[in-house]
């Protein structure tokens, strides 16, 4: 029985492989063709940047994947959450545009990312910058590519801080004697900061905390299947598709420099 239905599982994510990419593009034209126009746009919460921009977007890839997966979950930063998610195997994690305040600056660092995730881990990963015609794919065991072609995260265990990408207040903390550190320019997509592990253009790149399953789960495999690895300082995985959506701080980098900064971390706890 376990193999049948390891089998049927691989059937239905070759399925959905093809239908991610496809729907993930598209929004991605529609993103593209929108960018750089008039839009309404407004604050929702405290002080997040939403457009209409957005909610285009979300509806196309609610309507393209939750039409072709009824059955799956769905959780979404531009869609109200429905708690069915929780008792689903297989769900839908998306944020139609990651870095909604460069997407509205005119800035190009934005992109559209969508991952299904199975019970806690995802398996699919898709994350398409249009602008710099950029698009990530993973799957599970399969590895990750670049607009098809296999990528891989730096190897090695040292830093160059001008390839470190995050909050500098917290990179600093893994070398408090350097003073003044360099770091890699801001990048204010936090998907597209945590991919540039994935290919090599960095060696880490930080979370500083208060992200979400949206913001995180398609960079996740992506990283995961280039020889990387994202986690809390702490080392522990990251889970998916929980009550609680938000998550501290975290850190992307190949296998044996996450270690190196795992360990660091572990001794120098951060408050």
């Amino acid at each position: 029985m376990a193999d049948v239905e390891a089998h049927s599982l691989e059937t239905i994510l070759t399925r959905d492989a093809a239908l991610l990419k496809d729907s993930v593009r598209e929004a991605g034209s529609l993103a593209h063709a929108m960018f750089r126009t008039e839009l309404k746009k407004w604050i929702k919460g405290a002080s997040s940047p939403v457009s209409e921009a957005d909610i285009a977007v979300n509806d196309l890839l609610e309507a393209r994947l939750r039409s072709a997966t009824p059955d799956y979950g769905w959780l979404s930063e531009e869609s109200a959450d429905d708690e069915a998610r929780l008792s689903r195997r297989l769900t839908w994690v998306v944020d139609p545009i990651d870095g909604t305040r460069n997407y509205l600056n005119g800035h190009d660092e934005w992109c559209v990312s969508v991952a299904l995730v199975e019970d806690a881990s995802p398996v699919l990963a898709a994350v398409y910058a249009p602008s710099s015609d950029e698009f990530f794919f993973a799957a599970r065991d399969q590895g990750t590519t670049l607009n098809g072609v296999p990528v891989r995260a730096a190897g090695g265990s040292a830093l160059d801080f001008a390839r470190v990408a995050g909050p500098k207040p917290l990179v600093e903390r893994l070398k408090p004697s350097l003073g003044d550190i360099k770091l890699h320019p801001r990048i204010g997509s936090l998907a597209l900061r945590l991919c540039r592990v994935a290919h090599g253009a960095l060696d880490a790149a930080f979370a500083g905390g208060n992200s979400h399953d949206w913001d995180l789960a398609a960079a996740d495999l992506i990283v995961q299947e280039a020889d990387g690895r994202m986690s809390g300082l702490s080392g522990d995985p990251i889970l998916y598709n929980r009550r609680e959506v938000a998550h501290g701080v975290l850190v992307a980098a190949g296998r044996d420099r996450h270690a190196s900064i795992v360990a660091h971390f572990r001794d120098r706890p951060f408050a």
